[in-house]
């Protein structure tokens, strides 16, 4: 089964001023929501995908790992204190849990267990709806600092809102996310395995899965800061760095980053936010040529 990304969760000590940042940035921010275990999140959304920026903001409430139970606030919790704050999980949309895990088992990448949950979430008019939401995890035995897994909507209806993807710096959707590591050739299969869709290789040490929605680029640090004049996080295995956004908008929004000095040297076509301005994440806005010439 094709799987097109769902979102990132960018980890960060203070969800409220991570907010701000992105409301600098020119994106509508939803307001806080409650985990029943301990973690607090605010949402970006753009169709069809978001970014989950989540604060650990009740440790006391957050349960331990437990055989074949992932505990995402405990994941959260120890990635925080060890590498710090930046994009910590990395969600693919789907749409059969029970047959995204049994692709994981099978594959070897899975053994744990479906983790269904529901919480309270805000309208843009302030009503209160419920959501849920099924996770069905997946695991690279070489990935410390990454999670992984597949997150089905149960409703939908009451998640997904024209109205919080409108934003002011133009962005239109998602074109894709970048993952680094030192071997990328180690880490295809699981890859293919968990998108359903076959990597690419561009060049040596960089490859490219185009799913359903957005690429997943997989590519050395000594790439990925070629390419985009940032340094990749650190730590072993896979590491999520990078979110890349499409918006008409990119020209003027560089000229207002680098006014507010959140913008990295000029790289031609591209807007690239450093993790130093983003709470440890690294968020890139570019035109779609393509798009635009359709």
């Amino acid at each position: 089964m094709r799987r097109g990304l769902d979102h990132v969760v960018h980890l960060v000590r203070d969800v409220d001023a991570a907010g701000e940042v992105y409301d600098l940035l020119g994106f509508t921010v939803g307001s806080r929501n409650h985990h029943p275990w301990g973690t607090h999140n605010r949402i970006v959304q753009t169709p069809g995908f978001f970014i989950e920026i989540l604060e650990v903001a009740e440790p006391e409430k957050i349960p331990p790992h437990d055989g074949a139970f992932f505990s995402f606030g405990a994941f959260n919790k120890a990635r925080l204190a060890r590498s710090g704050e930046g994009l910590s999980m990395l969600v693919l949309e789907g749409t059969d849990p029970v047959g995204d895990k049994a692709d994981f088992d099978a594959a070897g990448i899975g053994g744990y267990d479906l983790f269904d949950f529901s919480r309270q979430a805000r309208r843009p008019d302030g009503s209160e709806v419920e959501v849920g939401f099924t996770l069905a995890y997946a695991r690279d035995p070489i990935a410390s600092e990454t999670a992984f897994f597949t997150c089905t909507q149960r409703k939908p209806e009451n998640f997904w809102s024209p109205q919080m993807q409108r934003h002011a710096n133009g962005v239109t959707q998602v074109l894709g996310v970048v993952l680094v590591t030192d071997s990328p050739a180690d880490h295809v299969s699981f890859i293919d395995t968990f998108s359903g869709c076959t990597p690419r290789r561009a060049v040596d040490g960089w490859f490219v899965t185009q799913t359903p929605r957005g690429a997943i680029d997989l590519m050395t640090p000594e790439l990925f800061t070629e390419r985009y004049g940032v340094a990749a996080p650190q730590g072993e295995g896979l590491r999520l760095a990078a979110v890349r956004f499409d918006t008409p908008g990119a020209a003027d929004l560089r000229r207002g980053l680098a006014a507010r000095r959140m913008l990295v040297e000029q790289i031609e076509g591209i807007a690239v936010v450093p993790p130093t301005a983003a709470m440890g994440a690294t968020l890139i806005f570019e035109r779609n040529e393509d798009a635009a010439a359709g």
